[in-house]
Formats: C-alpha cells, structure tokens, sequence
C-alpha cells in the first residue's frame, strides 16, 4: 500500500473503518439473544419423548417455573420417536440463538451404545446446560419368588442360573440396561424378557409369568404396598423419601451399582456461552425453589443440579459406562425413525 497515493490510502482506511464498523452492526443485529434484552420472546423446549412420560413431566414442572425466571414462556414441543433420537436431532440442527432447548433422558447416553449410526454428534452438536433431577427405578419382584433382598436374589439367581428372568419395555429401554448392568457387577445369569411397554411388563410380574422387573418408583409402589408386589431395592445411591424402608441396590448388595433415568437440558453447540450461562443461572434458581423440589418429590423424582462443565462430564462418563454394559450383554435394538 506504501506505493499508493496517500489520498488513496486514505480513502482505503476510510473503507476498512466503515467495513468493520457495519459487520460489527450486522453481528449484533444477528445475535440479538446475546444483548441484554435476551430473551425477547417464548423459548421452545423440544422433549424428544411421548407426552405424560417421564421426562415430558419433568419438561413441564422445569419449564413452568423456567419460564417464569426469565421472563417469557418455555413452550414444550414433544418429538417423540427412536428412543429419542428424532427430537434430539431436531433441537442439534436447529438455531444456536438461546431459543431452543431439548430437555433429554439418560438415553441420550445410551442411545450411542445402541445405534451404530446416530445423524448428530452426541457430545459436540449439544451444549449441556445443567442437569435437572433422577428418577430411580425399583427392583420389584413377583411375592412368590422366594427371595426378600438383593442379596438373596443373587444367592438365588447364582443356584439356578438362567432359570430366573426379568421383564423390560423392550430391547435397550431402562429397565433392560438396569437388569444387564445387575448381571455385569454380579456375575449372575438371569433371562431377559423384552415386552411391548412397560404395562405388559407389569401385567406379566403381576401374573407370576415373569419373576420381576425395574418399574419406576411411582408406578410400582401401589402394588407394592397392596402387597402384590415386593421391593428388592431401589437403582438410585440414596434411598427415596416415597419408600424410605426400601434399601437401594448399592447399599444390599452391589456396591456403586446406579441406574436412575436422569434428565437434562442441552441447546445446539453454537450457541453463545453467556447465553448458557444465564440458563444456567436460571435453571439452578429454578431446581432449588421449594416449589419445584415438593413437584419433583411428588412426581418421584430427585432434584439436581450442575455447571454445563459438570454436566459434560458426566455425559461422558455415562456414555462410557452404558457402552461397556451394552457391549457386554450383547444388546440389540431396531429403532424405527
């Protein structure tokens, strides 16, 4: 540029000043959920499961009360299918602008473990936001099988291998990977029955045609209290204040054994860490309100919390585990998209 007349040159500089200064204009009209006013309108929460499930009640108890904290509405938008893969598909190719979230279950970890191809990258197309809560399930058994712990249950289990069995919702559901990771740290060898959903499951334990299975905690302890079931134990670390008397798996038997359903929200990767930073924020205040702990303990759920740093982590560790476990058992699943 030195060879260039200076009026040249300084006609260049008065371009480049005038460039610069409209991009940076453009940018900040392009990312409006990075200004302060962020958000300036309802944010969509994409729930990658049926209505009324587990994690759709979770959705809208965190929502609600989201919602509020910032100020616009949480509008929950159920994606259902492929063990959640269709909705969290959805919500990693969708707009990083802060505006829509995914709140997933722990098969967002498991799902990697049993689909050889998923159409998104599991830990870079999601930035994890925070963890919300668990919901343990409950190791339940027909009144008939002549075991009243976990302990027995092996000692049974390990005097008869392979004449036992436990009923699931099917191939690679929640309750299928609880029963493989019970026989991969116990050694045991006990049949699993795959059924078309959880109330077959649940009519066939009834019926003594299956010896137990995993339901969740809410489900199962009418029966259990009707004495047409027995708990075992529980699948979470801490005994749940629903059944206090109910030992978990861990402390009667099987020492760091967990197989909660766990929730939390993700948005797509690009979006603008202050950004997650202030979901963050207020997702936490959200998680610790009274009011939210009474909803989460009335649906049967623990509440929880964590950094979006935490929360990758943990992703990680949880894909790490369910893929050794899969592996292991030699699951299967055919999802239909």
């Amino acid at each position: 540029m030195s060879d260039l007349p200076f009026c040249c040159q300084t006609s260049l500089h008065r371009r480049a000043f005038v460039s610069h200064v409209t991009f940076a204009l453009l940018a900040a009209l392009s990312a409006p959920a990075q200004s302060a006013e962020y958000p300036s309108r309802p944010l969509r929460m994409i729930v990658p499961y049926s209505p009324g499930g587990n994690a759709d009640i979770m959705a809208r108890l965190v929502g609600q009360r989201l919602g509020e904290n910032l100020g616009q509405q949480v509008v929950i938008d159920n994606r259902a299918g492929a063990n959640g893969i269709i909705g969290t598909e959805l919500a990693a190719k969708s707009a990083a602008d802060g505006y829509t979230l995914v709140l997933v279950a722990s098969s967002f970890a498991t799902n990697p473990g049993l689909v050889k191809q998923l159409p998104y990258r599991t830990q870079s197309d999601l930035a994890p936001i925070s963890i919300v809560g668990s919901t343990p399930l409950l190791l339940a058994a027909h009144p008939a099988l002549p075991a009243a712990s976990v302990k027995e249950l092996i000692a049974l289990a390990a005097a008869k291998p392979g004449q036992l069995n436990y009923a699931s919702s099917g191939n690679g559901s929640p309750a299928n990977l609880a029963g493989a990771l019970l026989l991969a740290m116990t050694g045991i060898n006990v049949v699993h029955v795959a059924h078309k959903g959880t109330a077959q499951a649940t009519t066939d334990v009834l019926g003594g045609h299956v010896h137990m299975y995993f339901p969740s905690m809410t489900s199962a302890l009418p029966y259990v209290k009707s004495g047409r079931l027995k708990a075992l134990g529980i699948t979470s670390l801490q005994r749940s204040p629903l059944a206090p008397e109910v030992a978990t798996v861990s402390e009667a038997g099987v020492p760091g054994y967990q197989a909660s359903i766990w929730n939390g929200v993700l948005a797509p990767a690009a979006t603008a860490r202050p950004i997650i930073t202030r979901l963050n924020t207020e997702l936490v205040r959200t998680l610790t309100s009274t009011e939210t702990r009474e909803r989460f303990a009335a649906a049967g759920a623990d509440i929880a919390h964590s950094t979006p740093d935490e929360f990758r982590a943990f992703i990680a560790s949880e894909i790490t585990k369910w893929a050794k476990v899969i592996r292991e058992s030699g699951m299967r699943v055919d999802l239909e998209r």
